[in-house]
């Protein structure tokens, strides 16, 4: 990229939800809203700050309100907050968060496990909020923005395999109600970049209009080149987890997400523009290792950067 203009790339933080909800250390609220501000101290400038679940399923996310009441807004800084269902979405609405991600399922068989829906019924959920985002004052422009993730896109814990055309189809359905970005997740680790490349183009064909966003997990060690694939094929907008912290849940076997450290490392090194500190972003990585009680898994925060000084 020598003598070019510098291609900027969008990592969208997800530690702080994505990667503590499936530690075993529970953090306070407090602590929670202290990451965020670490992150965005190195450079975060989107991050999923929280989720809207019951503290009976994911007890790691307990006192949503508490982290966002702890995070007035601030300009250039959108904190994002995830929800399940038209509940988790009204509980949002609560708070001063920014963005709002519907996390859906491009598997029956894990929206059944993951939210009790299976992927027609969570369309329909996602149809009901946007139809009361419309009818809301202000109209569908009112409110925080709306994104929406689908997991397991390249592989599920119960249903198998999952195809491009399967992720296409619904992939299409979300961008015909209006959705403007929508993540691909690779919940469980187990895609490959010759897989992200076909899904990316598949998605990128049924929904020309949305921003595309791609979710790694590196379960299987690959999530980096999957990142690498996604760029390549265009995708300007990815997830990332700071330390490789996370999981989820609610899919056996599903490790930590790709580190952003680590992320940060590999595109700012091929020229891109990614807006953060790397070692802002190690020292974090490092404090939130000591906070759940293990060293972060992420390479970065090991070895440090290069070249040293």
């Amino acid at each position: 990229m020598s003598g070019a203009v510098k291609r900027a790339i969008t990592l969208v933080e997800v530690g702080p939800r994505d990667g503590l909800q499936n530690e075993k250390a529970i953090l306070e609220p407090a602590v929670r809203a202290e990451l965020v501000r670490r992150l965005e101290a190195a450079g975060a400038r989107r991050i999923e700050a929280v989720s809207f679940v019951h503290p009976k399923y994911v007890p790691q996310m307990a006192g949503a309100e508490e982290v966002m009441a702890a995070l007035p807004h601030e300009a250039g800084r959108s904190r994002i907050g995830l929800v399940l269902n038209g509940k988790g979405y009204d509980r949002a609405l609560g708070t001063p968060v920014d963005e709002v991600n519907v996390a859906m399922s491009a598997t029956d068989g894990f929206g059944l496990k993951n939210q009790g829906m299976g992927v027609d019924q969570q369309v329909s959920m996602l149809s009901d909020i946007l139809t009361g985002r419309a009818n809301s004052e202000g109209g569908a422009g009112a409110g925080p923005s709306l994104s929406a993730t689908l997991s397991c896109v390249w592989g599920c814990p119960f249903d198998g395999e999952v195809s491009a055309d399967q992720v296409a189809d619904l992939v299409g359905r979300i961008g015909e109600l209006g959705v403007r970005e929508i993540a691909l997740a690779d919940t469980i680790g187990v895609g490959d970049p010759w897989a992200v490349t076909r899904v990316v183009e598949a998605a990128r064909k049924a929904a020309p209009d949305a921003v595309l966003r791609l979710h790694f997990h590196d379960t299987r060690n690959t999530g980096l080149a999957n990142a690498y694939a996604g760029v390549e094929a265009g995708v300007d907008v990815l997830d990332a987890s700071v330390g490789g912290i996370g999981g989820c849940p609610f899919a056996p076997g599903a490790t930590g997400n790709i580190a952003t450290e680590d992320l940060v490392y590999m595109l700012e090194r091929a020229g891109f523009e990614t807006g953060y500190d790397l070692d802002a972003l190690i020292e974090t990585a490092r404090w939130i290792g000591d906070k759940i009680g293990r060293p972060a898994p992420s390479a970065l925060s090991r070895a440090g950067g290069w070249p040293k000084g």
